[in-house]
């Protein structure tokens, strides 16, 4: 057996050994796994085996004498932290995208290669055309030249698969399976892959445990009018009560019998529907190789997944007030434990968790936990260091993002606390971020409206100042599912109409560079409001999920609104009501005391 390769430097030589072989000019490198998610399994972690790079998103592109590794904002300070710069040039991914790279630095006659199962169909057209632009090609490999170096590579988990009851979702199988060949028939179309975990774990009523934090079902899937839907799936890993749960609705296949499944369609010329910005370049050129008529479409579990049910909603309101506990006693904690100068962003990290785990329901965090301390803080996805944390000091803010999943629901929320005394600098921006989120927790809205049209809300009291935040103001949530679930967002850009049903983050912030961050997140329920007397259309607003206080001590009143204070007032009221029946002793008196009015 070879030995392990040591670092990215022979790692990449080895690499280039290899492309040598294959007469191939370059190799492309993404983070992502067959199922393009967010999260990978260990054994997808071919990216950080590489280079080093630990982000949730990027891609490097290897050349025989060149290398470029492109992150989003979010990593724009860990790439350089993580990766041997001097053999891996960073690339912002909006400002110097992949295929910029590719047109500035290949030629004609390179062939560039790439793996088909990792990249997706829209990805590999782009990426195609700027190599057609330096008049190079793109290559598919059969194999992952990172698979035949990466000696120690993690085996596939076998774990289990779960049901997830109707009683936390709401629905069943069936009237789900009924739902999406309906929608099918009404398109003018055969079939359509499902490839997304989320929607895979949702329409059968599924969870797994390959992907840490997002307890989705690593599978494809093949919807079809007028039959059972086709699972690809390890049989295995699925127990007896999950055959049974699946018999009505699907039949189970070995994943490797996927590629067969796709050519029969294409014999029969079936009109497949296909969401190229999620599913993988190699389905999409087996369909189309093979006969089958491709029907650009969004997946069609993605907005009725999004749009959660009544069973779902209240499963969300009672992991909150839940989760919502846990945080009151860690945030008492903290506040006790803080001025002794004791305390790590690790350990302070770890605490949390032991309360949420004290809780009895917790499946697992929904993301790992970002614990910014001073300047840390100013890193809005900053990831801590076990070995190198840094400590809790006097006189400065705390910023902790994290979550939980439950079986009920997912949870996600931020909040930022003084240790100590705070600035006049500190308040006013703290102060103005609230008024943001406020401001987005109390509008009204009429149907079709946009995430983009409301991200104003949340940015307006920084605009006054002169200030603003890089990051979106909301993504989606799932329900014991992923907790960044599209298709709606708030943002400077969205353009997906808001739904009832649909579960958003609102999490405003402010990054003084180098000093300390701020960012109070909540999470909102979209639903159906009461139109107003004289009023001549259907609005909506938000119900706000998220139960726990906000830290008053950073609050400049000045600053704020009657109706804004009337919002906090209200909004603490109902933690204390809510959360307070579920606390005791120093906890309960913590409570009490963070929810006095203004």
């Amino acid at each position: 057996m070879k030995k392990p390769l040591p670092d990215s430097r022979s790692r990449l030589a080895a690499l280039r050994g290899l492309l040598r072989q294959q007469k191939l000019t370059g190799f492309i490198v993404p983070r992502q796994d067959e199922f393009q998610g967010e999260y990978v399994s260990a054994y997808a972690e071919r990216l950080h085996w590489l280079t080093g790079f630990s982000g949730s998103w990027g891609m490097a592109i290897i050349t025989l004498n060149k290398a470029a590794i492109f992150v989003d904002g979010r990593y724009t300070l860990q790439v350089r932290q993580q990766v041997d710069t001097k053999r891996l040039t960073p690339q912002h991914l909006i400002d110097q995208p992949p295929a910029d790279w590719i047109r500035a630095h290949l030629k004609k006659g390179d062939r560039l290669g790439f793996d088909p199962w990792l990249v997706t169909a829209d990805q590999a057209q782009r990426l195609a055309a700027a190599c057609a632009a330096a008049g190079a090609a793109l290559v598919p490999v059969a194999r992952n030249p990172i698979d035949a170096l990466w000696t120690e590579q993690p085996a596939r988990p076998a774990t289990p698969f779960a049901v997830q009851p109707t009683q936390f979702a709401g629905r069943s199988p069936r009237d789900k399976h009924k739902d999406m060949t309906a929608a099918l028939a009404k398109a003018g179309a055969d079939a359509a892959v499902i490839a997304l975990p989320d929607s895979v774990a949702w329409l059968f009523n599924l969870r797994g445990e390959d992907i840490p934090y997002t307890p989705v079902v690593p599978a494809f899937a093949l919807l079809k009018r007028g039959a059972k839907a086709e699972l690809f799936i390890d049989p295995a890993r699925l127990p007896e009560d999950v055959k049974a749960h699946l018999k009505p609705v699907a039949v189970v296949k070995k994943p490797a019998a996927l590629e067969a499944a796709l050519k029969a369609l294409g014999r029969r010329k079936a009109r497949v529907m296909l969401d190229g910005a999620w599913v993988a370049a190699r389905i999409r050129s087996v369909l189309e190789k093979s006969g089958a008529k491709i029907m650009a479409a969004q997946d069609p579990c993605v907005l009725p997944k999004a749009m959660k049910n009544q069973t779902e909603a209240e499963g969300a309101r009672t992991a909150h007030r839940r989760d919502g506990a846990a945080m009151a006693r860690f945030l008492r904690w903290l506040e006790a434990e803080a001025p002794k100068g004791c305390l790590d962003e690790w350990s302070v990290a770890q605490q949390l968790r032991s309360f949420r785990e004290a809780t009895g329901a917790l499946k697992d965090l929904s993301f790992e936990t970002i614990p910014g301390a001073g300047p840390n803080a100013a890193i809005p996805h900053y990831h801590v260091n076990p070995k190198k944390p840094l400590k809790l000091l006097a006189d400065s803010i705390f910023l902790i993002d994290s979550g939980g999943q439950y079986q009920d629901g997912t949870t996600d929320i931020t909040r930022t606390v003084i240790i100590g005394q705070p600035t006049e600098e500190m308040t006013d921006r703290f102060t103005r971020v609230l008024k943001g989120m406020i401001q987005l927790s109390l509008a009204r809205f009429p149907a079709g409206t946009t995430g983009s049209q409301l991200d104003v809300l949340a940015r307006a009291a920084l605009w006054q100042a002169g200030l603003d935040f890089d990051h979106g103001t909301g993504h989606g949530v799932g329900s014991y599912l992923s907790v960044h679930e599209g298709p709606a967002r708030i943002n400077k850009t969205d353009r997906v109409a808001l739904q009832p049903g649909m579960i958003l983050s609102n999490e405003p912030g402010y990054y003084k560079a180098g000093h300390w961050g701020i960012r109070i997140e909540n999470l909102l329920l979209i639903r159906k409001a009461e139109k107003p007397a004289g009023g001549e259309r259907e609005m909506m607003s938000f119900e706000t999920l998220t139960l726990c206080p906000i830290d008053q001590r950073l609050i400049d009143t000045r600053l704020m609104t009657r109706a804004e204070l009337d919002w906090l007032n209200a909004y603490h009221a109902r933690v204390l009501k809510e959360v307070g029946p579920l606390l005791a002793g120093e906890d309960l008196a913590w409570l009490e005391k963070a929810c006095v009015p203004l």
